[in-house]
Formats: structure tokens, C-alpha cells, sequence
């Protein structure tokens, strides 16, 4: 199989590269033509874990969370079920990653060649190279969505967690402090528009409310009665349309 496929998951690599480093003595070219089992094997075993890293490191948590808060606004429960919600934001995550993505199999694009020619052998040295060469445009859209202030306080917690002969290893644009200050801000994103969100619908709940306990109905459910109000007022302001559109127009 042509590594292009699974060039833009490499990078995410570049988080286990330290780890990669330090056993990088260990790395003897046993198998023919100077490649390293130890180092397939590693390699193997980091795309095995690449699923659970691109979720971190790409819009999905913020779209997923978005989309979940707004089916809880709504109140309908289970629509849409959570297949389609993972799946719309997989989609969206595809799309707004694309140009990273590009980015990415740019920078390997020379390590690929060098594979499928022959010329590049798979060891440790190779993968630490590709996957340094692979994260930049990462950590580039990584900087620009965190919050810097999220960012200075994963770095300084980072220093603190280390003796003090390990501090000047600690860098501000090192992945291990961006991916989790860029979560952070995901989801202060993410919770911020669902407030957005929610207060139109809790409105329309309350006028619903007022209006049965004035018609004396209280064995019906507000909540069951507003929601087709609550429907109709989605559709009518195209609300798919703004959602999508203010998810993507985020990333810009």
C-alpha cells in the first residue's frame, strides 16, 4: 500500500518522537536492506493509537460537541442518533483539515519517494525525520486555533511537572504543550456556542410553558409541545445552513 494514504497520519507520531529518540541505540538494522523491526514495530503500534490522536488534534471534538449540545437544545432526544452526529462531524473535521492535510503529505512528500525508490529504509533516525518534517503545518494550525493564554499555562504547568535540569527541554511550540491547550480551547469554543444555541430554544420553552399553565393543561409536557415550535423555528432560519457555516467559517 502507498504510504500517501497514510502520510498525514504520521505526523501525529512526532508526539511519541522524544520516546523515539531515547531508544533510538536500540535501533540495529536486523532486517534486510538496513530497516529495523523494532522500529516497524514501533511505527506500527504509534498508527495503531493515530485514530485517538486525530481526534484531539482536528476540529472533531469541537463539531462533535457542538452538534451534540444543539440536539440537546432542541429536546428531541435521540435525533439525530449519534451515528449521524459522529459521522456529519467526521465529515466536517475531513473538510476543514483538508488544507493540513495537503500541508502535511507536502512536507513528506520527499520521504515517501525515498521509501517507494528504495532509498529510505524504515528505522528510528527515519521516522523521528519524517515526523518532525510532517508536524509543522500540524502545530502551525494547532498555534493559530489555541488560546495563547491556554497555551502559556499548559507550558509553564509543563515546566513545573519537570526537575529543573529538564526546563530549557520544555519548549512553548513543543505538541505535548499545544494539543492539549488546543483542546482546551475547543471546548471553551464548542460550550460558548452552545449557549448560543440553547437560548433561543429555552425561550421558546418558557413561552410554551406560560401559555399551557394559563390554559390550566398541566398534565401536558412543555417540552413535548415546544418541540415541534422549536423544529419549525430551526428550519425556518436554516439553521443546518448557519451551524455549518459558523463551524467552518471558525477555522479560517
Amino acid at each position: 500500500m502507498s504510504l500517501r494514504f497514510i502520510a498525514p497520519f504520521i505526523a501525529a507520531l512526532s508526539l511519541l518522537a522524544p520516546t523515539l529518540a531515547s531508544a533510538e541505540p536500540l535501533a540495529q538494522p536486523l532486517a534486510p536492506g538496513g530497516g529495523s523491526p523494532l522500529a516497524l514495530t514501533a511505527l506500527l503500534a504509534g498508527m495503531a493509537l493515530l485514530p485517538f490522536a486525530l481526534i484531539l488534534v482536528t476540529s472533531f471534538v469541537k463539531v462533535a460537541v457542538v452538534l451534540s449540545i444543539l440536539r440537546t437544545a432542541i429536546g428531541a432526544q435521540q435525533v439525530p442518533p449519534n451515528t449521524v452526529i459522529t459521522g456529519l462531524a467526521i465529515l466536517l473535521s475531513i473538510y476543514i483539515m483538508a488544507p493540513v492535510g495537503h500541508d502535511i503529505f507536502t512536507e513528506l512528500r520527499p520521504h515517501i519517494d525515498a521509501y517507494e525508490a528504495g532509498e529510505l529504509q524504515v528505522n528510528f533516525s527515519s521516522i523521528e525525520e519524517a515526523s518532525q518534517a510532517g508536524a509543522a503545518p500540524l502545530r502551525a494550525f494547532l498555534m493559530r486555533h489555541a488560546d495563547p493564554e491556554d497555551r502559556l499555562l499548559l507550558h509553564e504547568l509543563a515546566i513545573e511537572l519537570r526537575p529543573p535540569e529538564q526546563h530549557k527541554n520544555v519548549a512553548a511550540e513543543d505538541l505535548l504543550v499545544v494539543v492539549p491547550a488546543f483542546v482546551i480551547t475547543e471546548l471553551k469554543e464548542a460550550f460558548t456556542i452552545g449557549f448560543i444555541l440553547f437560548v433561543p430554544f429555552i425561550i421558546v420553552d418558557l413561552v410554551v410553558a406560560n401559555i399551557l399553565l394559563s390554559l390550566g393543561m398541566h398534565m401536558l409536557s412543555p417540552t413535548t409541545v415546544s418541540l415541534p415550535f422549536k423544529l419549525l423555528l430551526f428550519v425556518l432560519v436554516d439553521g443546518w445552513y448557519l451551524v455549518v457555516k459558523g463551524l467552518i467559517l471558525g477555522y479560517v
